[in-house]
Order: structure tokens, then sequence, then C-alpha cells
């Protein structure tokens, strides 16, 4: 009578067994999966997914040291406005609502990384001469971000082009009625700038009716050192 409660101890533990061998079978599962069925507590260590890191303005890696890390966004057609995104600060966008028809442009100091000054010039309808006034006085070593919306290129003259010549544009000579640009130069930079995109307009490869698809570039600008007085 004694020897009852062990033995029924033993037959538990059997049957709880021989339950688990057989629905492990008849499953095709492994005996962890099996034994949460029974014992949902004890779940098995899950792996941690790795945990993807968010670097400024959605870099897909971190800026070196006196870097400006920058993300410029084209216009999408005449619907969508241009984004501008500069050392994770969002300056230009529809939601701040300071975008405008033809070229966006932000103005950087090229030392210190501080904005200047944010303004569009309507390359359609508008006056080249606004432009002219704009980027003939830029201090040496000021960085210039311009997006394009709808229509960049209409009102441009030569000055205008050899100005952005000047900061280190290649694509600028092309330009033309509704192509997609986005650009990234400085005052007095002695080689051709390698940020720039520009898509052609073209009825043959537009993404939307009558303009081509938005682009989008991004990277790190480097600083300048400070001038020695």
């Amino acid at each position: 009578m004694r020897l009852a409660g062990p033995l029924r101890a033993v037959a538990v533990v059997f049957l709880v067994g021989l339950t688990w061998l057989l629905a492990s079978s008849i499953l095709g599962g492994d005996g962890g999966s099996v034994m949460n069925m029974f014992f949902p507590g004890e779940e098995e260590e899950s792996t941690p997914e790795p945990v993807q890191l968010k670097y400024k303005c959605g870099l897909s890696a971190p800026c070196p040291p006196k870097h400006l890390a920058f993300r410029l966004v084209s216009g999408a057609a005449n619907v969508i406005g241009p984004k501008f995104c500069l050392d994770d600060k969002m300056l230009i966008s529809s939601v701040k609502n300071n975008v405008g028809r033809g070229l966006n442009i932000a103005l950087v100091n090229g030392v210190t990384g501080e904005l200047l000054e944010i303004k569009s010039f309507d390359m359609w309808e508008g006056d080249v001469s606004d432009l002219l006034k704009f980027l003939r006085p830029l201090h040496e070593g000021t960085l210039v971000f311009v997006s394009s919306f709808d229509d960049p290129a209409s009102k441009l003259n030569d000055e205008a082009r050899r100005l952005f010549e000047e900061l280190g544009s290649t694509a600028i000579k092309e330009l033309a009625f509704r192509d997609s640009w986005v650009f990234v130069g400085a005052k007095g930079i002695e080689n051709k700038s390698p940020f720039e995109q520009r898509m052609k307009n073209s009825k043959n490869s537009n993404k939307y009716e009558g303009w081509p698809e938005s682009l989008e570039m991004d990277g790190c600008v480097p600083l300048r050192a400070p001038l020695e007085s």
C-alpha cells in the first residue's frame, strides 16, 4: 500500500512521456514545440532580431566627423513638393509650406553648418534676375543645396547657368523644361561636385504624364576649416 503513491507518480511520468513521443511523431515538430502545447509557459528562448540603427536623415551609415548628413528629394510632377533634410532637420518640405515651383535653394554656412537662407525661384513665370541677385554675392565656402519642382529651367539664362557651373554643376548646361534635378555645390569649389543628379523630361520614359520621376540623393558633405584671420 505504501508503494501506491510512488507507483502512481511513475505511471504518470510514463504516460506523459509516451504522449509526448506520439504527439511529436504525428505533428512532425520538434520536442520543444510539442512541449509548448502541454506547457505553454515553457517557451523556447527566441533569437532577438537585429536592431536597425537610424542615422541622420535616414542615411544607411553615419557620416564621418566634420561632415553634414543630407537627403535631397526633387518634386514629383507639379503635385508633390521637394524635401530637404540636413543633419536630421527637415528644412524644406510641403509640410513646412516653404516650397515653390522652379528651383528650391538652401544656403548653408560651409564652416559651421548653419542654415543661412531658404528661397524658391519660379523658372516658368518668374524673373531670372531674382535668382541672379541671390547667387552673385555668395561668400566663399557657402554650401548650396538645390531641388527642382515642376519646371526648373525655362527662365534660366547664360549667366544663371554659369553661376551654377561655378558652384560645381555639370548638368546645368543641359537642364531643360520639366527635368528633375537635385544638386549640392559650393562657392569656390575647385572640382565638379560629386552630388548631382538629373532626370531628363522625355515622353518615352516619363513616370508621370509630362514629367519624369522624382530624384532622391543623400550623402555626407565635408565642412571647411575656418579661414585664418
